[in-house]
């Protein structure tokens, strides 16, 4: 018995090292793509950061109409630029080493392609409010809830999707990606 224990260690010991192997020359090329990627990113996620930040601040104060206005409209200008560059930024890395690579690279860039528009009608549609009437103003915002939500959706999409396909592990462990919430919340 002891003879089958030893040679069922020693099999699994070699298919742990099998594996490992494996994900060693998946992992150099998953964090070869993910570099390309979070180099990229880094700024722009530093500036969706900032934009989201200046928005809180001027909602959680008593700010006039015309400051909301324009920190607002600023914000999602930055969010619309910021998430056209992540979506440039993945389809120039090309097609992440996963299965399906192809569909998550679709997937991934074209959720970040969504936000972006999202965000960019969003701020027209801030430009367009009457920021001299508060009250209308702020029935404006309210009304525009239901846009920012669709627009953080197509960028919690795409973080889904490279989730879901096994690149985040990869994604993560880049300096350029880390970021305390990533996703705006608008």
């Amino acid at each position: 018995m002891n003879k089958k224990l030893a040679a069922a260690v020693s099999g699994c010991a070699a298919l742990v090292l099998v594996l490992s192997g494996c994900g060693d020359d998946g992992n150099e090329k998953a964090d070869a793509w993910a570099k390309k990627v979070c180099d990229v990113w880094q700024p722009h996620l530093d500036k969706v950061e900032k934009a989201n930040a200046e928005m809180k601040r001027v909602s959680s104060q008593d700010s006039k109409s015309d400051e909301v206005q324009r920190v607002d409209s600023a914000a999602f200008q930055t969010q619309a630029d910021a998430y056209t560059a992540m979506a440039k930024a993945l389809r120039d890395a090309g097609v992440p080493p996963v299965k399906d690579g192809q569909s998550t690279l679709d997937a991934s860039a074209g959720g970040f392609e969504a936000a972006a528009k999202g965000y960019a009608d969003v701020k027209t549609k801030i430009d367009a409010l009457d920021a001299k009437d508060p009250a209308k103003f702020a029935d404006g915002l309210e009304a525009l809830s239901g846009d920012i939500e669709a627009a953080n959706q197509g960028s919690k999409n795409a973080f889904d999707e490279l989730n879901e396909s096994g690149m985040a592990k990869a994604l993560n462990a880049q300096k350029g990606c880390k970021v305390a919430a990533p996703a705006p919340t608008g």
